[in-house]
């Protein structure tokens, strides 16, 4: 039998094995769609046959029409959607009459008791499809918020409670858009999306439905929000969606809808300040009640103020955002990247902290207002604290996930003779073209590194014939002193050099006789750095790198890298275009950290070209910069009214505690000694296909051959190449 047959016979006798666990874990979700729509007519029938209601059997036998109509369109005209948008819709509406349509006299019924029953299991074999999809793998996930069927069925639950008094209905369909939000909640997995879980179901099963005077059947209400909540829950855990895939729907908007989202937020949140203040017209504890109203009132109105006015601030620099990356939009660069380049985590951090004190205010007045009579003040509540959750999660999220800045700068020397007392010297005039257009195509390459990453370019400056060490001193002392238009500095700063270097101390060979030495720059960056936690990556394009790199090494108190190059020497007789000259590393470096697919190996024996690394002590602690209080005394200055300017300062109180620093300090100092028995040869910075990190996590173990970028402006951790 010839090959192709083979395999054409093992993948036909594979393949239905596939089928088969697919069909299996199919039926389960369709048993508990039979068992569902079993419970449904039972229900229906004996609430019919109880209260010999006439509608109740209109709308029974109207519901078996819509269902062989659904049918009609699944199997006849291969109308899938339409099907089971009917399914879900009148489904959510059946079951609210389930579970509205509740008297004492159905107890003790045994048809009832059925019904209930296959309610329950109902609820249980689609929660254990869900699980079971998502231990198979088979589920595909995409970014949305709601998906069809959950807001479908929430539509007719709502439609449902139209049956009953406008008050009820009214509270009703608030319960329902508060489960709206509460499932969006989790799927986004908020930070505080579990607590608003517990705080939903207590609220709903203990208070909400006894406001209304209703006895909701527990059954039904349980087989409904089981059904919807299982697969949220679920993904907390198994989805694979990073923190901005998740959260593409809203970055996605456009500006107009966006900023139209923030219209029934603020009537939302008005109309619960209102409802919560009927609770003066109880006049029990008036002598409580009247000033803590007033008083967690105040406190509410301003952190709610300034939720809105930080909304609107971020909307604006998203879209600032949208338009860069529409503007130079590639294959390689993604929104995260041109976020992260515009100092959207440094903002998202400081707003993380204004929004969690804008939901600790709604907290506290929904506990001073309690009203558990009131079905339309604890329906306001439950849809309140799932909206500020989620912009909590939001910048929470942001803030983990994006990088920080970082800015670049690039000096090219193109010298390649020295005289005797090691100062370089103009080259031959037959060389000077040869070597004018190898530096041009390092600037270029310097400037496609800083390009591809998202990196702010202070200068790429050239010289052919060199540079004075004061103008150098001062073109440094600039650049360090660089900061972001938000105010705070940089978090890495990068430099290039390629050209003449002293032997011995790799000291860069200045105009005049004069020499730049890593003393000199650690010295410069100490002073322009001081009480910030920056990082300086330095990239060295020269013959003599390796002193500086091992002079790194033994740095303490800064965060700097120095990744240099090794030139091997030529050999006797070399053959035209084996010795490596500068520039050469450049290329290849360059290349490496801005194609993915790029297939050099810098660890293979007699490369003409290597690389060797070095950093110092402390590099294992860096992390990004977190906002300090003069960070958040600027931004507020900046952004809001000078009569909210007393939250700083419990603002800064409050996020200043941190119960976790003597972890902190073990995972720092067991880092530190890892480290201190490592050796390499050049800097990993890990590859942008490797992981996402949080603000939180410091760098890893050092390992490897090569600065390998991260996003430079990410934060980056050390891995092994």
């Amino acid at each position: 039998m010839a090959p192709g047959e083979d395999e054409e016979e093992l993948s036909a006798v594979d393949e239905p094995k596939e089928v088969d666990v697919f069909t299996s874990v199919r039926c389960l979700g369709y048993l508990s769609s039979v068992n569902l729509l079993v419970a449904v007519c039972v229900g229906m029938y004996v609430r019919w046959e109880v209260t010999s209601e006439p509608m109740i059997l209109v709308i029974f036998i109207l519901g078996l029409f819509v269902l062989g109509i659904a049918c009609i369109l699944h199997y006849y005209f291969a109308m899938e959607k339409a099907s089971l948008s009917l399914f879900h819709l009148w489904f959510g509406f059946l079951l609210g009459l389930l579970c509205f349509l509740n008297s004492s006299s159905l107890n003790l019924n045994v048809k009832e008791l059925v019904a209930n029953y296959l309610l329950l299991a109902s609820a249980i074999m689609k929660t254990m499809w869900a699980l079971t999809e998502r231990i198979c793998s088979s589920v595909r996930y995409k970014p949305t918020l709601l998906t069809s069927t959950e807001l479908l069925e929430l539509l007719g639950f709502g439609i449902a409670s139209t049956a009953m008094l406008l008050h009820n209905s009214v509270a009703i369909i608030g319960l329902v858009v508060a489960l709206g939000a509460l499932i969006v909640d989790l799927r986004m997995k908020s930070l505080l999306a579990l607590p608003n879980l517990v705080s939903f179901a207590l609220v709903t099963s203990l208070v909400f439905f006894q406001a209304l005077g209703i006895t909701a059947n527990p059954y039904a209400l349980g087989c409904y929000l089981g059904r919807l909540l299982c697969e949220p829950v679920l993904d907390m855990y198994f989805s694979v969606l990073g923190p901005t895939e998740r959260w593409v729907p809203v970055l996605s908007l456009g500006r107009i809808w966006r900023r139209l989202s923030l219209l029934p937020l603020s009537l939302t949140e008005l109309a619960f300040f209102v409802l919560a203040a009927l609770k003066l017209g109880h006049l029990e504890l008036w002598y409580l009640v009247i000033p803590g109203f007033c008083l967690f009132g105040l406190f509410w109105f301003i952190c709610h103020t300034i939720l809105l006015m930080t909304i609107w601030g971020f909307h604006t620099k998203l879209s600032e955002c949208q338009k860069a990356w529409q503007a130079q939009r590639s294959r390689s660069r993604s929104l995260n990247q041109v976020m992260a380049s515009r100092g959207i985590r440094h903002f998202c951090l400081i707003s993380e902290r204004l929004v969690f004190f804008t939901l600790l205010s709604t907290v506290i007045l929904g506990a001073v207002s309690w009203q558990s009579s009131n079905g339309l003040f604890l329906c306001a509540l439950l849809v309140v604290l799932p909206l500020e959750s989620l912009t909590h999660g939001l910048f929470h999220e942001l803030g983990s996930c994006l990088g920080g800045t970082c800015v670049g700068y690039a000096l090219v020397i193109p010298t390649a003779y020295c005289s005797a007392d090691g100062q370089p010297t103009l080259l031959p005039p037959e060389q000077v073209q040869q070597l004018n257009t190898r530096s041009t195509g390092m600037l270029n390459n310097v400037q496609r590194l800083f390009s591809h990453h998202m990196i702010q370019t202070f200068g790429c400056d050239y010289s052919t014939s060199g540079v004075t060490l004061e103008a150098l001193q001062t073109k440094l002392r600039g650049f360090l002193e660089l900061r972001t238009e938000d105010g705070p500095r940089h978090d890495t700063y990068l430099v290039f050099y390629s050209g003449h270097t002293h032997k011995g101390t790799g000291a860069w060979a200045l105009a005049g006789g004069e020499s730049l030495h890593l003393a000199q720059l650690l010295d410069m960056w100490q002073e322009k750095n001081a009480g910030h936690f920056s990082r300086l990556i330095l990239v060295l394009d020269t013959e003599n790198s390796l002193p500086w790199v091992k002079a790194i090494r033994k740095a303490e108190g800064v965060y700097v890298a120095v990744q240099g190059a090794e030139l091997s020497l030529p050999r006797a007789d070399p053959e035209p275009g084996d010795t490596p000259l500068l520039g050469d590393f450049t290329a290849e470096w360059v290349e490496f950290n801005c194609n993915p697919d790029s297939d050099t190996q810098w660890s293979e024996r007699g490369r003409a070209v290597a690389a060797a690394y070095g950093v110092s002590k402390r590099w294992s602690d860096y992390t990004l910069h977190l906002p300090t209080g003069s960070d958040v005394a600027k931004h507020w200055k900046t952004h809001f009214p000078k009569a909210t300017y007393p939250m700083v300062h419990l603002s800064n109180w409050c996020c200043g505690l941190n119960l976790f620093w003597l972890c902190s300090v073990c995972l720092r100092c067991f880092r530190r000694c890892f480290i201190e028995r490592k050796s390499g040869s050049c800097i990993p910075i890990i590859h942008k296909r490797a992981h996402r990190f949080c603000h939180k996590v410091q760098y890893g173990l050092l390992s490897g051959r090569l600065l390998n970028f991260f996003q430079i402006n990410h934060k980056a951790k050390l891995d092994l190449l």
